[in-house]
């Protein structure tokens, strides 16, 4: 019961702080709904954010983030709407299933067949050059990192990218200092993410597949651009993963925001950090082709 009434809370908590973070902020995108068929019977929704230069760049498939528990197309909707505006592109945001009523691998197998199903109807879309790029935040980032290690075949050459804003690649316990030096002052703390964690695993010890810094295939990864925050718990071990992806032969874009928290791009409204990172997407799917 007490797990219920958590997460609720916290779902609800998400909702109105984006809600005010972005209170009084407009788009011209045109956006709508999205069902995508799955294995389960049941589909998966999502939102299609459509810009009209979008022909020139890949289709953006995005992950949102909120630990696998808490977030959704509503929390995120303000960053897809001024994603897809800034970058020019069409965006689709994935409503996968959430912890702990679904807990893993439930979220890891919608975002896969989301993108499965996505590129073999990417006619149906709004414009793009028929490429995808795979993106998401924190948990969404994490998902987006474990997709793209999942695909194979054509499927992987039609992929131009991945955008790993802040993401998730490592179970607490692998005790990166970050976890100690960030525990607490900002809105995601070292014990949230552990339950985060420990809710979307329920008790599965978790493999290549949940924790992509441990992955033995990373040189398949597309060019990739990955995001950490100084304020954040998940510092250090995003920064392995730029580390280890660029050794194995990835062409990664890595940046570190000095003076921003884990949220700053999707939760805190249009700050500076915000604009800057919109600024570096652009431009790195322009570099794209």
């Amino acid at each position: 019961m007490l797990q219920k009434i958590k997460t609720w809370a916290l779902r609800r908590y998400y909702r109105i702080i984006s809600a005010r973070a972005w209170k009084g902020q407009h788009s011209t995108i045109h956006w709508g709904a999205v069902e995508i068929s799955s294995a389960t019977g049941q589909p998966i929704h999502g939102r299609l954010y459509n810009a009209s230069g979008g022909a020139e760049r890949p289709l953006v498939i995005y992950f949102h983030g909120g630990g696998w528990v808490i977030g959704d197309l509503q929390t995120h909707h303000p960053f897809c709407l001024a994603l897809s505006e800034h970058a020019d592109c069409t965006v689709i945001a994935i409503d996968y299933r959430l912890a702990p009523e679904h807990a893993y691998p439930a979220a890891a197998d919608d975002c896969l067949t989301a993108v499965r199903w996505i590129a073999d109807h990417i006619a149906d879309f709004g414009p793009s050059n028929g490429k995808l790029v795979i993106a998401g935040d924190s948990a969404g980032g994490n998902l987006a990192a474990c997709t793209c290690l999942a695909l194979d075949g054509a499927l992987r050459e039609q992929v131009a990218g991945a955008a790993l804003i802040y993401p998730a690649v490592d179970h607490y316990t692998a005790a990166h200092a970050s976890y100690e030096e960030r525990a607490t002052g900002q809105a995601l703390t070292r014990s949230l993410m552990q339950w985060f964690w420990d809710t979307y695993l329920a008790g599965k010890a978790g493999d290549e597949r949940v924790f992509p810094l441990r992955a033995s295939n990373l040189a398949q990864m597309p060019p990739t651009l990955l995001v950490t925050a100084e304020f954040d718990p998940l510092r250090d071990e995003g920064i392995a993963f730029a580390e280890k992806l660029g050794a194995d032969g990835v062409e990664v874009d890595y940046r570190h925001f000095a003076d921003a928290a884990h949220g700053f791009a999707c939760s805190e409204g249009p700050n500076a950090d915000h604009r800057q990172l919109l600024d570096m997407h652009a431009q790195w799917m322009r570099s794209l082709g």
